[in-house]
């Protein structure tokens, strides 16, 4: 059981909406200061190879403005490896990415991929970078994060948030058990994608999970109430959910 359960706040879209016009506003370093004000325990940013959202710039920025932990979302490339070697950020999360996607469908395929990610898990590792995989609720994906070193799995919830009725039911049993198999095996569990004030409860009583990385729906969200609003009231009920758990 994590008593304590921390919130990654990813502030990539708020880039999103400065990139839609160009410029400079908003700024998601400002947002970032703005999220650890509202008591984030980290920030999450995925620097994407094409740039679509957060830039270099934001990722220097974040480096040395912001005191939280920055996670650094990243696709297993050399050009990213080596961003992150540069900047030693406390965590990266490697992700799987492609062009031609709105966002990041689906987890990362660690046991098709242990090859090519040995490496570069290494490499981060070496450099006092926490790795982090995402990956799907699968015990398999989750010995292989096992077996390559990587001291953090993150569950996509994707599938879990989508769904309704007895589907969800079943996609959140799949979540309760990924993280109870990553506990058993030694890795720190963390969840992501998709969540909301609707969907995050149950996700948030799962007790082998020890953090939660939201993003999209905070950013959303905080045009209507703020940014600090959102965040304080999703820290509530993910609060609200851990502690009845207890």
């Amino acid at each position: 059981m994590t008593t304590t359960l921390r919130l990654g706040v990813n502030i990539d879209h708020v880039a999103t909406i400065r990139n839609a016009r160009g410029g400079t506003d908003p700024d998601p370093v400002r947002a970032a200061r703005l999220a650890a004000a509202a008591g984030a325990d980290g920030i999450t940013a995925h620097l994407r190879e094409d740039r679509r959202h957060i830039s270099d710039r934001d990722i220097d920025r974040l480096s040395a403005e912001i005191p939280l932990p920055l996670n650094l979302e990243m696709a297993a490339t050399a050009e990213m490896t080596a961003i992150a070697l540069r900047h030693r950020p406390h965590a990266a999360c490697i992700v799987p990415e492609r062009r031609e996607e709105r966002t990041t469908e689906g987890g990362l395929d660690a046991v098709a991929q242990r090859a090519h990610l040995t490496p570069l898990v290494g490499q981060l590792s070496d450099a006092g970078v926490r790795v982090s995989l995402f990956v799907e609720p699968d015990a398999r994906q989750l010995d292989a994060a096992k077996a390559l070193g990587a001291p953090v799995v993150e569950l996509h919830t994707g599938a879990y948030c989508d769904a309704v009725g007895e589907r969800r039911a079943r996609e959140l049993a799949r979540l309760v058990a990924a993280a109870r198999h990553a506990a058993a095996i030694g890795l720190e569990c963390h969840a992501g994608h998709g969540l909301t004030y609707d969907t995050v409860g149950p996700v948030a009583a799962i007790p082998t999970i020890a953090e939660l990385n939201i993003g999209h729906f905070l950013v959303g969200e905080a045009i209507f109430v703020g940014l600090e609003a959102s965040i304080h009231r999703m820290r509530a009920l993910m609060s609200e959910a851990r502690l009845a758990a207890l």
